[in-house]
């Protein structure tokens, strides 16, 4: 007896669910965990570079920020756990990375390599909670984690300064980066399954798709490239951290063309209406 042909009509659609939910909450977690021990372990550098920062400061004592990221760690574990164990399988070793870049790898020469492993990462546990697989957001992912390399190494001089190949090495990553997301993807077959490119994050050849894609590339390439440039030039400390800061910015813009780069646009629209908010917040408080 033959079995009968699957109807196109009745495939389910792979998008957003309770355990994608979950999945924001534990990336949230995780990174304010990140946050707060990386400020743990550098209080002793920022009291002599940052007196500013909360705990060189006084207004945050090191045994809370100590016990802030365990707590946060811990709660964002236990959220991967109810999104499903392939989220728990992709939070479990970005918690291991977060917490050995804070603790010594930043300080070593695969410190970048780490925190672009930690983005990767991060990217593929909110696939791993959607589709239960990270296989089609590896592509995705690599564009992300190679964005955040360069911006990480040029972070590396924000107080001292440094050479001018590296915002100019940050500034070519830039490039080429937009030259992939801007690139117009091939023409799918006419028998390809229509919920395919939401399943499997094949870019979608859509003319409006692409335009959007497209638009929010350009966006990133203009956050981005610009301070990279200017650093390039006169990579001075202060011109150093608004390269940084640019960096960090740009990766708003660059996650909405990755977005629309997975058929996926309106959560591509979504993410590019929180670059204006970003800038705005960025002039009353420093992102790096």
């Amino acid at each position: 007896m033959r079995a009968r042909p699957r109807d196109p009509g009745k495939i389910r659609k792979t998008g957003p669910s309770p355990r994608t939910a979950w999945a924001i909450g534990s990336s949230l977690c995780l990174y304010e965990a990140g946050m707060a021990l990386n400020d743990w372990a550098d209080r002793a550098e920022d009291a002599a570079e940052r007196p500013h920062r909360p705990l060189p400061s006084g207004r945050v004592r090191p045994a809370a920020a100590l016990t802030a990221a365990c707590a946060l760690t811990a709660t964002g574990l236990a959220l991967a756990a109810r999104a499903g164990r392939p989220a728990l399988a992709v939070a479990a070793p970005l918690a291991v990375t977060v917490w050995a870049y804070d603790l010594g790898l930043k300080r070593t020469p695969v410190g970048p390599l780490a925190m672009a492993a930690a983005r990767a990462l991060d990217l593929l546990l909110g696939a791993a909670a959607t589709s239960g697989s990270i296989g089609p957001a590896l592509p995705s992912a690599a564009l992300l984690g190679t964005h955040t390399l360069a911006l990480t190494t040029v972070s590396r001089n924000e107080t001292q300064g440094g050479s001018p190949l590296t915002p100019l090495s940050a500034l070519a990553t830039t490039g080429a980066l937009t030259h992939l997301l801007t690139r117009r993807p091939p023409r799918t077959p006419l028998h390809t399954d229509r919920a395919s490119p939401a399943i499997s994050g094949t870019p979608s050849a859509a003319p409006g798709a692409h335009a959007l894609r497209v638009a929010c590339a350009l966006a990133y390439a203009v956050t981005a490239a610009r301070p990279y440039f200017h650093a390039a030039l006169n990579p001075s400390p202060p011109l150093t951290q608004k390269a940084v800061g640019g960096g960090i910015r740009a990766t708003i813009p660059l996650q909405a063309a990755l977005s629309a780069r997975s058929a996926a646009p309106v959560s591509a629209l979504i993410t590019a209406a929180l670059a204006p908010l970003a800038a705005r917040f960025a002039k009353k408080v420093s992102v790096t």
